[in-house]
């Protein structure tokens, strides 16, 4: 996989050399803009009205969270307003005027899970929030723009693509609420059409005391059945590299619930953590390599702090610093840093300290033996920069404008079981004075 994560500030893909900058004093939408961050990376930069092209950010919300990108309109702008989960995410987004009252709203009209909206925007400052529908962490994309603009959505009208599903660290999901059909691996399922059950008993007085775990191929069993006697909030899991499992969960009318199908490399997981209701459920299962191999698919009790350590160990979320989780203290940031370690599928993590402002590079060189990703915190928990393939290699770059603070960096290896000695190299710049 060859991907540089970037902010981009039009339609052109720009190395992530800055975090946005907060708000700070600014105070307009109603407080709102107070934990926003500029979406062209300062005031002067986010006015749709001027903006060469689309403005673009990636953002992290973490569970039951959201964020908030602030933009201008100093002329009258007809705007599209977009929001794209990676994976199975499903943001909803909600635009409101310098005055706090709200503008305009959407969950799925960009398709795909994806929000959209499109409106006319008097002259002013406008706050966009973005969140998880049902408060699950989600990674997820934000553009504004003026209509001419490319659109980052396919829209409701337009025919999905299904893309090619390769190997990778990050989701790579098959559009769910765009259903294959029924009667074929992964379509639209209900209660007539689930081929076996996991169990006779409703699973809500199994899964307390151990998982229930069934195997079976795709083609032997495409629809697992379950039912629960108690509202519970579940895990559901399906695994087996080799055939890239895709899970979909549906309720007994057929009504899409979720969907996932790279949770961490090709294996599949699906979190309710909000409970299901008592009655049956459907899991339609595909493989999208070889729909003859063996998948075993697992129902377990949701555990939020299992959950949790999960997007730690994938570094998709960045841990506390208050001693709960392992991080190493590199201490302040001088000039130049160098650290070996043995990374594996998990992540390792590390802080340093910067004093003022200036420019970090942080680089993973492993020499060809390995292929390691880096993925770059501040210490409020937001995603400064990622990077998996730096240019013709499978070595990791990420480069960065920082503040004064402290940040946090993850270094792991793609691929379940993978480890590899891994060279950290951290420079520092600060501007010439």
């Amino acid at each position: 996989m060859k991907r540089t994560i970037a902010w981009r500030l039009g339609g052109t893909a720009v190395l992530a050399l800055g975090a946005a900058v907060p708000a700070l004093a600014q105070d307009f939408c109603g407080g709102l803009s107070a934990n926003g961050q500029w979406i062209g990376g300062n005031e002067g930069a986010s006015d749709v009205a001027t903006a060469g092209d689309y403005m673009e950010q990636m953002a992290l919300v973490l569970q039951n969270n959201e964020y908030v990108a602030l933009f201008s309109a100093s002329a009258v702008s007809d705007v599209r307003l977009e929001a794209q989960g990676r994976g199975a995410g499903d943001p909803q987004i909600e635009l409101r005027d310098e005055s706090g009252a709200v503008v305009a709203s959407d969950d799925d009209s960009g398709g795909n899970g994806a929000a959209r909206a499109e409106t006319t925007l008097q002259p002013g400052r406008y706050c966009l929030s973005m969140k998880s529908y049902d408060g699950a962490p989600m990674t997820g994309f934000v553009r504004i723009g003026r209509t001419e603009h490319e659109a980052l959505t396919a829209g409701m009208d337009a025919p999905a693509d299904v893309p090619a599903d390769q190997p990778t660290d990050q989701p790579t999901d098959v559009p769910a609420d765009q259903p294959i059909g029924p009667g074929t691996p992964g379509g639209v399922c209900d209660a007539s059409m689930i081929t076996a059950y996991l169990s006779d008993a409703p699973l809500d007085g199994q899964i307390a005391t151990a998982p229930v775990t069934t195997t079976a191929s795709v083609d032997q069993t495409a629809y697992w059945g379950f039912t629960l006697g108690a509202p519970t909030a579940l895990s559901i899991t399906a695994e087996n590299e080799d055939a890239d499992p895709v899970i979909t969960l549906y309720d007994e009318y057929g009504s899409y619930l979720s969907e996932n199908d790279d949770w961490d490399g090709l294996n599949s997981r699906i979190d309710m953590a909000t409970p299901l209701q008592p009655g049956t459920y459907c899991i339609a299962l595909n493989a999208l390599t070889d729909t003859t191999l063996p998948i075993t698919v697992s129902v377990a009790p949701y555990d939020a702090a299992a959950a949790q350590v999960g997007m730690y160990e994938r570094g998709e979320a960045s841990p506390p610093l208050d001693g709960s989780y392992p991080v190493t203290a590199l201490g302040p940031l001088a000039t130049r840093l160098r650290q070996d370690v043995q990374t594996t599928d998990v992540a390792t993590w590390y802080s340093f300290d910067v004093d003022q402002p200036g420019l970090i590079l942080i680089e993973a060189v492993t020499n060809g033996m390995g292929d390691p990703t880096l993925t770059l915190f501040d210490d409020f928990g937001r995603q400064v920069g990622y990077n998996d393939d730096n240019g013709d290699t499978l070595d990791a770059l990420v480069t960065a404008r920082v503040s004064p603070g402290t940040y946090l960096v993850a270094v792991r290896q793609l691929g379940e079981g993978t480890q590899a000695l891994t060279r950290l190299l951290f420079e520092r710049y600060v501007p010439a004075q």
